[in-house]
């Protein structure tokens, strides 16, 4: 099952990236259409953060606080740790030669797909159970001795939490990634970036102990390297001309 899912998901990825019919003079332009960046990008951002650490304290803080309240804390983390992201991401890309960045962007999405597939065999079943297990230990330890129960206070904490959870996390390398690359214009990623984190959000704070039960970290890995190797071969072709 989990080959046809990730089959079907890379042929999606190719139909996704393949470029709208475009016109002589739009053919010489290197970015991609915005429409198909918004929607992989945000699959890619879905599924990354779907059974994350970040997804389960969402999930757990909603539990404890008034879900509205959690969600703007943690979306507003996710969506401050992007625009970071984003910005170090184009400040590289601006520092480069223009004809190496094609190559970079695709070196870059190659490997780390790779590393993805690679981390992928190394999950466990209970992969999900032990990112859950790390996300209530983190919010325990930050509401040990305290209590939150003001709008603004439990916005703070899920600030925080997500926040520094997702420093260093492989969706913040990704965004870094994704901005390198030529043919991602800026507010088609940002836009396909918190449509997949605010997504994942909502879910997690509304359906969250039902969906945390049924992810399956590694075909979450497999699908998202999948993807990453599409966007490594859109860049070469990109790079080759």
């Amino acid at each position: 099952m989990s080959i046809v899912g990730g089959l079907a998901f890379l042929f999606f990825g190719a139909w996704t990236l393949r470029g709208d019919e475009l016109s002589e003079e739009d053919e010489k332009s290197t970015h991609l259409s915005a429409k198909n960046v918004v929607i992989a990008v945000g699959t890619v951002f879905f599924l990354a953060e779907l059974g994350d650490k970040t997804f389960f304290m969402a999930l757990i803080l909603a539990t404890r606080h008034r879900r509205s309240w959690v969600f703007v804390g943690a979306f507003a983390a996710l969506a401050v740790v992007t625009l970071i992201s984003l910005g170090l991401g184009y400040g590289l890309r601006e520092l480069l030669p223009a004809a190496s960045v094609p190559w970079l962007a695709a070196a870059l999405f190659g490997g780390f797909g790779l590393k993805l597939l690679i981390d992928a065999r190394g999950l466990g079943r209970d992969a999900a159970a032990e990112e859950a297990e790390d996300a209530e230990a983190a919010v325990n330890e930050a509401e040990s001795g305290q209590h939150f129960t003001t709008a603004w206070s439990v916005i703070w904490e899920a600030f925080v939490l997500v926040f520094l959870a997702e420093l260093g996390d492989r969706t913040q390398f990704a965004t870094m990634f994704l901005a390198t690359a030529p043919g991602f214009g800026l507010a088609a990623l940002l836009a396909g970036a918190l449509l997949g984190h605010g997504l994942v959000t909502a879910l997690a704070v509304n359906a969250g102990q039902w969906i945390g039960k049924r992810v399956n970290e590694r075909l979450l890995y497999q699908l998202s390297g999948g993807l990453f190797l599409v966007f490594g071969l859109v860049s070469l072709k990109q790079a080759l001309g």
